[in-house]
């Protein structure tokens, strides 16, 4: 495998670093060149080489610029496993986060998860995937509502999950340092595999299709 990706240099944090609190657009064009070696580049080189690594990684995108400093402060992609089932990454001042991400959902899916979630046997499955995740250190969010939804018990032994309309499990990379070669973040995504199989098996439709507009 001819690697590509070594990492994000001292200076990729200093060019973030000049693009802190809301900078100019002076300042973002003074700096968009550098931005896009020092920090775009290395995603794109990162994503490449997992990529050629393990095929599951081939369908992925790089997010660009937009007016807003956040898409500036921050470069993101990710690696569609499905149908608003991805793995999102976002560097920053921080380091390297990763995540699974069920987000932006119909309510088709919506419905299909809850389903899959009230059951016994799928739902105990994803019971026990992010039980597991959450003991290593992921973080377990999403668009959580208030209550359960209409016509399930509030005492459910799931109720929880039940209020989700999205999913995301994540975590900062800082157990393995700085993120120098592609090793440890395929370690990272590889974690997530299982839940990513549960989402797509449960939340996709059966035939792979999008709901009618």
């Amino acid at each position: 495998m001819g690697l590509r990706f070594t990492g994000w240099t001292e200076r990729a944090y200093d060019v973030l670093l000049e693009l802190g609190g809301e900078p100019s657009k002076e300042t973002r064009e003074g700096v968009r060149r550098p931005r896009e070696q020092l920090v775009r580049k290395p995603m794109i080189d990162l994503l490449n080489d997992m990529a050629e690594a393990d095929p599951f990684y081939e369908d992925f995108s790089v997010w660009g610029y937009a007016s807003t400093a956040f898409w500036w402060q921050n470069q993101c992609a990710t690696v569609r496993a499905g149908r608003h089932v991805e793995i999102a990454f976002r560097f920053n001042l921080d380091g390297l986060h990763v995540k699974a991400a069920w987000w932006y959902a119909d309510p088709d899916q919506i419905a299909r998860f809850r389903s899959a979630v009230a059951a016994a046997e799928s739902g105990s499955e994803l019971e026990g995937l992010l039980a597991g995740l959450a003991r290593s250190g992921h973080e377990i969010l999403g668009d959580v509502m208030k209550r359960v939804p209409r016509g399930i018990p509030a005492d459910h032994p799931r109720a929880g999950l039940l209020k989700h309309r999205s999913l995301l499990v994540g975590r900062e990379l800082e157990s393995v340092g700085p993120v120098q070669d592609v090793s440890p973040v395929l370690a990272a995504c590889e974690r997530f595999r299982p839940l990513l199989t549960w989402l797509c098996t449960h939340v996709e439709a059966p035939d792979g299709s999008a709901p009618e507009e």
